[in-house]
């Protein structure tokens, strides 16, 4: 077994876990219990409970395995396999117990994402991805959208949680909604990365994402074909990370860099 399929066989069992306490907890229901960037940025109980459920995990299997996570940060150990984890990544929708939140798992070693899982906590639906192995769910080879016109595109995005950076998300997505079919916002961009890898949507792009918003539905997205990139040149950061089809890529990175859309707060 390769190191991608090693590390994946450990991490779907612990992301299943980690999902079946973050749906046990918003069950017994769920409030706030901080904020962090913003007023609007809310952090529960949960988050911080499901990703010590998953460092604990970690530590057990493989101790000496750094983890990178939304909630206690980096673990500051030198590895050269690293996890990096957000416990529930659509932490709004689990507030609101709406059924778009997961659990996303990616395991990077030498600083290369090798494999990865987010699964929807509130569904159960699971996508995985292996480097070079492909990306599935629910056993099917995933390979994107077929779509070849921008114009005919469903296109996820979302929005940050400070004022000012939605203001200027929402000017780019006033400029852009004419040149596409329409757009989704569903909450959770590791989700929305799987959608775009299983053609649900055509394609997907946001500012403002963290390594652990992506790292897992990247690594799925890019295993079923999809080009995952920054705009002009850059790699996918917090500036952008745009994912389409490379039929549909150009047409949307193009439009973006026109748009300012990496630009702004």
């Amino acid at each position: 077994m390769d190191r991608g399929h090693e590390l994946l066989a450990l991490a779907v069992p612990i992301a299943r876990e980690a999902a079946a306490l973050a749906r046990a907890m918003r069950a017994a229901g769920v409030d706030p219990v901080a904020t962090k960037s913003t007023l609007t940025d809310v952090v529960t109980a949960a988050d911080q409970a499901v990703e010590r459920q998953v460092r604990e995990a970690i530590r057990h299997a493989r101790p000496g395995d750094a983890v990178l996570g939304e909630e206690y940060g980096d673990s500051q150990q030198a590895s050269a396999v690293r996890w990096i984890l957000d416990p529930i990544d659509g932490t709004v929708n689990y507030l609101y117990d709406l059924p778009q939140y997961a659990v996303s798992l990616a395991a990077e070693v030498d600083g290369v994402v090798v494999a990865g899982v987010v699964i929807n906590a509130a569904t159960g639906r699971e996508w995985t991805a292996v480097l070079g192995g492909g990306s599935h769910a629910d056993g099917r080879r995933l390979s994107g959208s077929r779509q070849t016109d921008l114009r005919q595109a469903l296109v996820g995005t979302g929005f940050g949680y400070a004022a000012d950076r939605r203001l200027h998300q929402a000017a780019v997505l006033a400029g852009l909604i004419g040149d596409i079919r329409d757009v989704r916002r569903l909450g959770a961009a590791a989700i929305d990365l799987c959608l775009a890898a299983e053609g649900s949507l055509d394609a997907y792009y946001e500012k403002g994402l963290n390594a652990w918003d992506h790292a897992a539905g990247g690594l799925v997205a890019a295993e079923a074909g999809l080009l995952v990139t920054g705009l002009a040149g850059a790699v996918p950061g917090p500036d952008m990370v745009v994912a389409a089809p490379p039929a549909l890529h150009k047409a949307l990175h193009d439009r973006l860099v026109e748009l300012d859309a990496d630009k702004g707060p």
